[in-house]
């Protein structure tokens, strides 16, 4: 996913939930930090989303947006709606959001992980393609200290 899909995901997302605010908690809220990561970082065609002042309209997210819709049929990307039980963050994750808000945004704003956030959520979780993508070296740099 490219940074344009992400804020195409997430405008589409703010109109359907009525939501000002989408906070992007999995893995493509690298493109908040880092709009130009490289592929390795970009080959989900997915993005986890919560609608901040409506969470309980994930449902809209996934029905209009999700995985096989026609959205997905249409654009090759999709949004899972989720709620902020989705990933373990560390304390005080909120107060470390990344805000991207734009035209291409319709400036709904658009809330991502901090970097050294997503690191710790995808490292708790565990999952095989984590640590085999965390081992390449490009990937290390990203992760120093901003």
């Amino acid at each position: 996913m490219k940074r344009y899909e992400i804020e195409h995901l997430i405008r589409a997302a703010g109109a359907i939930t009525q939501s000002n605010e989408i906070i992007v908690i999995g893995s493509q809220s690298i493109l908040g930090s880092y709009p130009e990561a490289p592929d390795a970082l970009l080959q989900s065609r997915e993005a986890d989303l919560i609608p901040v002042q409506y969470p309980e309209r994930t449902d809209l997210i996934d029905g209009v947006l999700g995985e096989l819709s026609p959205f997905d049929e249409t654009f090759g990307y999709y949004a899972d709606g989720v709620d902020k039980t989705t990933a373990i963050l560390p304390e005080g994750w909120e107060s470390r959001l990344i805000r991207i808000a734009n035209t291409n945004t319709n400036n709904v704003v658009g809330l991502f992980l901090e970097p050294h956030d997503l690191m710790v959520s995808k490292l708790y979780a565990g999952r095989e393609k984590t640590w085999t993508l965390w081992r390449q070296p490009f990937v290390a740099v990203l992760w120093m200290p901003i």
